[in-house]
């Protein structure tokens, strides 16, 4: 008799689903008890604190050891450069086309129309606007570049970490044989990590059910119908995103598409649940491999698209700081629109790929181009849903953007990689 196993994607819905029968459940019978329920939910969120956690510690290392095993054991200098530029050209394009479908997508809905702002601010909302008045152009690219290993390790930052892990690589190759003691430690290192994430998506489906009942338990069901103009805005422009900017490059480079959908679906179900790319970093990471793009080019391309390549957050922020104008009945003129879009192109740049880093990016293009930071409370009741949508098409567009690189170099393998140890291990029950 054959053995009944769910796969990970099912058991992650089977979680999903659970999570919002229990969110509803507990909003249902413990709204009148504001204490209860707080408390209820401050347990329900243990579970996906620690999947969040879990999955935060596996990135620096994983990290450091996939790049420096990728460039010190087989890639040369001008190589790493070569396909950096390549990333971010590609990152460019993509993200500036993502610019302009969010602000034609507000354009043409005008979601904004008919929003009354609160006369107050909230907590969240001045905090973040806090944060977003100490950001200039400057501290962006100086924070680029690690002060400490240990403290970029210990938060997880993940550009300063790529910088470290190239530069430290560079060093590694030309120590040359003296080196390969410190080389064979990487090596070692990333297989355990990899083998370490096998071990913590076991947790994944409760971790992912606990978000969703935390989400659907603190502010009911009807989280999914406030500001619906707003999120539908924002769900058909990443869909047009998807299918229109992202499908023409997979159809460009001859992507395996069926294949290419059935490993992305995964780190995308997880980062959308979860609503943190981080989550998704080192079954993306994997599944990439296992779709045909060799290990260098993925654990190079990944990380840098984190930080420089945020589809989703792209879009929604040209999508958001028109959709504040209207809420003010401030008619924006279209060559002020550009001008926004110019702003967000530079300061997307580099953001971390967290929740609420779009935020904060947002509140200083508003303090900016002088619109009202008390929009950021109107978004704030249903950003967590928005984020949702933005985080899993920024690691959708990330996984694709390894592709693209590795049609470039001439070294995608369109057999695939399926040798590779899969995230899932009951795709391969041998692993």
């Amino acid at each position: 008799m054959k053995k009944f196993h769910l796969s990970l994607t099912k058991q992650i819905f089977v979680g999903l689903a659970l999570g919002v029968i229990v969110g509803g459940a507990i909003h249902y019978f413990l709204d009148e008890h504001p204490h209860a329920k707080e408390q209820t939910i401050q347990w329900v969120r243990v579970l996906s604190r620690v999947f969040l956690s879990l999955i935060k510690m596996i990135i620096a290392p994983l990290l450091f050891s996939t790049l420096v095993v990728g460039i010190a054991g087989a890639g040369t200098i001008k190589e790493v450069g070569r396909i950096g530029l390549k990333a971010l050209i590609y990152f460019e394009i993509v993200t500036t086309l993502a610019l302009f479908i969010g602000l034609g997508a507000v354009n043409l809905t005008k979601p904004g129309i008919g929003v009354n702002l609160p006369a107050e601010q909230s907590v969240e909302a001045k905090e973040i606007a806090a944060r977003a008045s100490k950001m200039t152009p400057q501290d962006h690219f100086v924070t680029i570049f690690p002060t400490s290993l240990f403290k970029a390790l210990a938060e997880n930052d993940v550009l300063q970490i790529v910088v470290f892990s190239l530069i430290f690589a560079v060093a590694l190759a030309a120590v040359g044989e003296k080196g390969r003691p410190v080389l064979a430690f990487c090596e070692s290192l990333s297989e355990i990590m990899f083998k370490f994430t096998n071990n913590i998506m076991h947790f994944a489906p409760w971790g992912v059910g606990a978000a969703m009942a935390v989400t659907v338990g603190s502010k009911g069901l009807g989280v999914l119908r406030n500001l619906a103009m707003m999120i539908l805005t924002l769900y058909g422009a990443l869909a047009v995103f998807i299918i229109v900017v992202l499908g023409a490059v997979a159809i460009m480079i001859r992507l395996p598409i069926k294949r290419f959908i059935r490993l992305v679906k995964e780190p995308a179900l997880l980062a959308f649940t979860t609503t943190s790319s981080e989550s998704a970093f080192p079954m993306a990471m994997e599944n990439m491999e296992r779709l045909g793009v060799p290990r260098r080019i993925v654990s190079f391309v990944l990380p840098m698209g984190y930080s420089f390549n945020l589809d989703g957050s792209t879009l929604y922020l040209s999508l958001a700081a028109v959709f504040v104008a209207q809420a003010s009945n401030i008619e924006l003129s279209l060559g002020q629109q550009l001008l926004i879009l110019l702003t967000l192109m530079l300061s997307t740049k580099g953001i971390a790929a967290v929740p609420r880093a779009s935020l904060v990016v947002l509140a200083g293009t508003l303090a900016q181009f002088g619109l009202p930071l008390e929009g950021i409370a109107v978004i704030l009741g249903v950003d967590e849903l928005m984020d949702m949508a933005r985080t899993s098409t920024n690691v959708v567009g990330n996984c694709l953007a390894t592709a693209v690189v590795a049609r470039w170099e001439g070294e995608f393998n369109d057999a695939g990689n399926e040798d590779v140890a899969a995230v899932d291990p009951s795709a391969h029950p041998d692993h």
